[in-house]
């Protein structure tokens, strides 16, 4: 299934992708989104962009550096006072794409917070890049682009883990 979700649908969904995929949402309180979501410490980063960038593949090394899944393929987020939630659709939930290889099982989380969104699409080249955010559901939230780096599932966990410096430091 090259180029195209491997979830079932019954119901419509979002089909943009990378920051269309979000934008579309910035009013919503909820909503079904092709994207990848992985958490650690109760910290879940959603991870968006086009079919084939490396959305599952990036979950599942952090998977391997200790994150746990959320979602894979498609994630369901829900405004939950101050917090979009994320968690997986039940058609999907325990399932993890591995290409080449195939439909992986995987314990799905329970609704976890969404602290931060990659972008896989948007290439990141700054050394400390400034703070930008984005709306999704109705909340402000991180948004971060893709450096080129062969650490980036081992940066994303230490961020789920500890959270980011802003970048004027140590001026501020």
């Amino acid at each position: 299934m090259r180029g195209s979700s491997w979830a079932s649908r019954s119901d419509p969904v979002s089909e943009p992708t990378g920051p269309d995929a979000i934008a579309q949402f910035a009013d919503a309180t909820h909503a079904n989104i092709h994207a990848s979501c992985v958490a650690l410490d109760g910290n879940a980063l959603l991870i968006v962009g086009r079919s084939g960038s490396g959305k599952s593949a990036l979950a599942l090394e952090m998977m391997a550096f200790g994150a746990v899944l959320v979602a894979d393929d498609r994630v369901d987020l829900i405004q939950e006072q101050a917090l979009v939630l994320a968690s997986a659709p039940k058609q999907t939930a325990d399932l993890i794409e591995a290409r080449g290889i195939g439909l992986l099982r995987a314990v799905s989380s329970e609704p976890l917070p969404v602290r931060y969104i990659l972008d896989l699409d948007q290439p990141e080249t700054a050394r400390m890049p400034a703070l930008v955010e984005t709306m999704l559901l109705r909340r402000r939230l991180p948004l971060l682009g893709t450096p080129n780096t062969p650490h980036l599932a081992a940066a994303l966990v230490q961020l789920l883990r500890a959270g980011r410096v802003p970048p004027e430091w140590p001026n501020r």
